[in-house]
């Protein structure tokens, strides 16, 4: 099986960009737990869309180890060239998550894509937020700053739209402390449209893999109370993704032959009571979400988030969503809310 690429050269460069950040991120991470003695590599794992006529991706992935309870950088490029009754025309992106062990090294989140209409019409949109489980900061200063060296003129406006896409309502309280997120960007000049996003993803990967080598080679150790902070905050994190997130809700109804790779960014564990207590708060009929969702999970404390309940959840808000399709509408947005879905039908 062979993945065919999309034919216009714009979404060549935005795959070829993409696909320098997934090198550039996976090799730091390994190069860093090569220098403090860990064995623990990423394995890539392909995938195809419709057998790899209309594209895939390859993931790179690693699990369960001593320094990264799960990790995942995936690149995927979807296209419909062959296809004119199509609207979208490409869409390339790397999408990443790594969950430390250590509960005081930080979680990250990066996603950079390109997506481009048959129209001529194209835009980027550009993720990256910090997540730690205990606060540090000076490592949200740290992170914070580089992202505002990399995007000087777009700053104010990337750290708006990340505070209110990943603000949870029904918790009063926002996933992460360092947000920067711009939706549906694109200017006058592609040129300086790419170097923003090339310089962005270079400038969150290169900030958190400093950040990340500076708490792993702390001598800090982690007690009782931040381990319990850290499944506390896993917890949260899988319900923000679950319930709000418009992004891995869009992957899921757009196909399902890559949900394991979507549902990469969950934690390893996470606690079934909390999510439980959570329930009553949720709008309807985002409670039969939450609840399908606890139901999904093994019954053990904490619960093992693994690819066969990866599985079982993609399925729960796939059918979710279809049933209550009015429920998309209470996901996250920013300023602007992209048709994914419509684009693919």
């Amino acid at each position: 099986m062979k993945r065919i690429p999309a034919n216009s050269a714009s979404a060549t460069r935005g795959h070829e960009l993409v696909s320098s950040l997934q090198s550039r991120f996976v090799a730091g991470l390994e190069r860093l737990a090569a220098e403090l003695g860990s064995t623990q590599r990423f394995s890539p794992v392909e995938w195809f869309r419709d057998e790899g006529s209309h594209g895939g991706g390859v993931r790179f992935e690693t699990a369960d180890g001593d320094l990264f309870g799960r990790g995942s950088v995936n690149v995927s490029q979807v296209h419909y060239d062959d296809n004119p009754d199509k609207k979208l025309g490409s869409a390339s992106a790397i999408s990443t998550i790594i969950h430390p062990v250590n509960p005081l090294a930080p979680s990250v989140h990066i996603h950079i894509s390109w997506t481009e209409m048959k129209s001529g019409v194209g835009y980027w949109r550009m993720m990256a937020d910090l997540n730690p489980s205990n606060a540090n900061k000076e490592h949200t200063d740290q992170f914070l700053a580089a992202m505002q060296k990399a995007a000087p003129n777009s700053f104010d406006e990337a750290v708006a739209q990340g505070n209110r896409y990943f603000f949870i309502p029904a918790l009063g309280r926002h996933r992460g402390v360092a947000h920067f997120y711009l939706e549906n960007y694109r200017t006058g000049d592609a040129d300086a449209d790419y170097a923003l996003a090339k310089t962005v993803g270079e400038a969150s990967i290169d900030t958190y893999l400093d950040i990340l080598g500076q708490a792993l080679q702390s001598p800090a150790v982690a007690g009782k109370e931040q381990q319990a902070a850290q499944l506390a905050y896993h917890t949260l994190y899988f319900f923000q993704v679950l319930t709000l997130d418009r992004g891995t809700t869009t992957g899921l109804l757009v196909h399902n032959q890559n949900d394991v790779g979507i549902m990469g960014s969950l934690p390893a564990y996470v606690d079934r009571d909390l999510l439980s207590a959570w329930v009553t708060r949720m709008q309807a009929p985002q409670g039969k979400l939450l609840t399908a969702l606890i139901a999904a999970l093994p019954d053990t404390s904490p619960a093992l988030v693994d690819e066969p309940v990866k599985q079982k959840l993609a399925a729960v808000v796939r059918t979710h969503y279809q049933t209550y399709p009015e429920a998309i509408d209470m996901q996250a947005s920013g300023y602007t809310i992209p048709p994914t879905v419509k684009n693919h039908s």
